[in-house]
């Protein structure tokens, strides 16, 4: 879907502003825009390499913790991809909830991983992601160069969780946290990481319990300047605390051309009808343009990062069913619906 059929990224920038260029009824100014309108209607549709000075202006809008300037994105794979033989629920002391799956290791399985991460195939920095403060989000395979015990007593600590299978606490562990309130997606805790995609499938895969994951998002560490939508957007993608501003694209906190530009389009159509006194629209969860409106607005993650559209944003189906029948069923239910929405909205 990302691949837009093919499409490269670059000639498809070039379709969308061929498209905006035969229309006369849009005045395209193509100079830096370094500040923000004081009036009017307005959509933000700034990219991840915003400028420092528009940046800036964003900031006052939107207060400085709000806006984040890079990614240390841990990866997030699918609930019905953990196997439970292996992996359990629960916090540590039995505090809490069960939002953290647990995937224990012994000594061996332990450093059987730590020799395949500190191997693994990384992905280089380019020049203007080297000052990323990597003490404040250091990857993963950094800290294990720091000692053989040193994920042991840091992100993979077993103090305070034991093992129902054998009853005891294990040598280490990983915790996944639950990413979404339907449980669907669990975020692997403290594995910011620069390995490539692919050794990441190979390397995480490793652990006890994630034999089979099905990563939804890899991690990885770079800039991208995007906003803490959570905390400021409505579902409308307007701004909480001024409704004549809108954001949209990638900004907002979703990845990718297609899934930038649907935002976009949702973020113009709402903005249309706010100036023309119709009432604002959202389309239904059950769709993908729903979906990620979803990652958007989910207040319930607590460190908010970018993300792709998936099928683990999507609300789960009834029953169960092969992995298969249950994506063709939700690939159904989300053309079933977006038919009525459009419908419903003209």
């Amino acid at each position: 879907m990302v691949k837009l059929l093919g499409i490269k990224g670059q000639h498809f920038s070039y379709l969308i502003t061929q498209a905006l260029d035969a229309r006369e009824e849009i005045e395209i100014i193509r100079e830096e825009v370094t500040s923000l309108p004081g009036r009017g209607v307005l959509i933000i549709a700034t990219g991840p390499l915003t400028s420092h000075a528009l940046a800036e202006a964003i900031m006052n809008l939107t207060e400085r913790r709000h806006l984040y300037f890079y990614d240390a994105i841990s990866p997030i794979v699918t609930a019905d991809s953990i196997n439970f033989d292996f992996a359990f629920k629960g916090s540590r002391y039995g505090k809490g909830g069960d939002d953290y799956v647990n995937c224990p290791m012994n000594r061996e399985e332990y450093y059987r991983f730590l020799e395949a991460l500190k191997k693994g195939e990384k992905v280089p920095l380019r020049g203007f992601e080297e000052t990323v403060p990597f003490e404040g989000c250091l990857p993963i395979e950094d800290l294990a160069d720091r000692g053989d015990k040193t994920l042991a007593f840091g992100p993979m600590k077993p103090v305070g969780l034991v093992d129902p299978r054998s009853g005891k606490q294990p040598f280490s562990v990983v915790q996944l946290r639950q990413e979404n309130r339907e449980q669907t997606l669990y975020n692997m805790v403290g594995f910011q990481t620069k390995l490539k995609y692919h050794e990441q499938e190979r390397i995480f895969r490793l652990i006890p319990g994630l034999e089979r994951a099905e990563f939804v998002r890899y991690g990885s560490l770079h800039r991208n300047t995007f906003i803490d939508a959570p905390r400021l957007l409505l579902e409308t993608l307007q701004l909480r605390t001024n409704p004549n501003i809108f954001f949209a694209g990638q900004i907002t906190g979703v990845e990718g051309y297609v899934e930038s530009a649907a935002i976009g389009l949702l973020a113009g159509i709402n903005a249309a009808r706010y100036i023309t006194d119709k009432s604002i629209v959202s389309p239904p969860m059950t769709t993908a343009l729903g979906a990620l409106v979803g990652h958007i607005i989910n207040r319930y993650a607590r460190d908010y990062q970018p993300m792709n559209i998936n099928f683990g944003l999507f609300p789960p189906l009834d029953g169960i069913g092969k992995k298969s029948e249950k994506k063709r069923r939700i690939i159904e239910r989300a053309l079933w619906d977006s038919g009525v929405w459009k419908e419903a909205v003209k």
